[in-house]
């Protein structure tokens, strides 16, 4: 069975394109088919996947877009799905880049019918030929966003244990909330996943627990956390995962354990 996880926190900064990238790269590690998704106009997941110009890509997200909304959400139609140019691979995974002309498409959704669908329509168009997608969102709760919540089975939400980082968690599962509620009643939280982690630090304990005290019997929060390390910078501008970057370092350990941690979970 595929599964689609949406990767979401509107709160930047928190860690959601290395952890789209890293546990795609754990879950190809252990034989699983994926396919990553960069569901943001920044495209930073394109980038450190090895295409420092994706505005000059042929073929990315916000044209995939489009063409289903010129199509009037007919997929089986469009010939740009067909040919799949879209799919490209890095690293044993294949994935949608983006690119800015993504900001362009919040503006086209505004006065589309069923624009809370388009992404959907394109994850179904793809979903069978892998076993996990994951889609790397933007740090904002707009219309693009709500399309990715609605393509998604699952989501993940990556936060820093920061204060500010937990209070914003409401937002967001308010907006989670809605779109089970209207739009995708099926969509469920696996989980919290704690990035930037020193476990020295009283700080980053006390937010853990707090964290866990006040949302834990709502969703899981991860037993794995992602430790701080700059090895992740460095991964992010060479255009590799940190298996590839620093294989026996904490970060990919850590990585490759919540990948087990997520499979476990079902």
């Amino acid at each position: 069975m595929s599964i689609t996880y949406a990767v979401s926190n509107q709160k930047g900064g928190c860690g959601k394109t290395s952890l789209t990238l890293n546990l795609g790269a754990a879950l190809a590690r252990m034989g699983f088919k994926v396919c990553l998704c960069d569901v943001d106009p920044q495209a930073n997941m394109t980038m450190a996947l090895g295409y420092p110009q994706p505005d000059e890509l042929p073929v990315t997200l916000p044209h995939i877009m489009q063409d289903i909304i010129t199509s009037g959400g007919r997929t089986e139609t469009s010939g740009l799905l067909q040919k799949r140019e879209y799919i490209l691979s890095s690293q044993g995974m294949d994935f949608v880049p983006s690119s800015i002309e993504l900001t362009g498409i919040e503006n086209i959704l505004i006065n589309t019918m069923s624009r809370e669908n388009v992404l959907k329509k394109f994850i179904s168009y793809i979903k069978d030929g892998y076993d996990y997608i994951l889609l790397d969102c933007m740090p904002s709760l707009n219309f693009v966003t709500i399309n990715a919540l609605n393509a998604a089975d699952r989501v993940l939400i990556p936060m820093q244990p920061q204060f500010f980082s937990a209070k914003g968690l409401e937002l967001l599962l308010s907006t989670i909330a809605n779109v089970r509620e209207n739009l995708n009643p099926e969509l469920t939280i696996e989980g919290a996943l704690i990035t930037m982690f020193d476990g020295r630090l009283n700080f980053h304990r006390e937010v853990l627990d707090i964290v866990t005290g006040a949302y834990g019997e709502y969703f899981r929060i991860f037993e794995t956390k992602i430790p701080v390390s700059v090895r992740v910078t460095e991964t992010q501008a060479q255009g590799r995962s940190i298996f590839d970057h620093d294989p026996r370092g904490k970060i990919a350990q850590a990585y490759a354990a919540f990948g087990k941690e997520l499979i476990a979970n079902g």
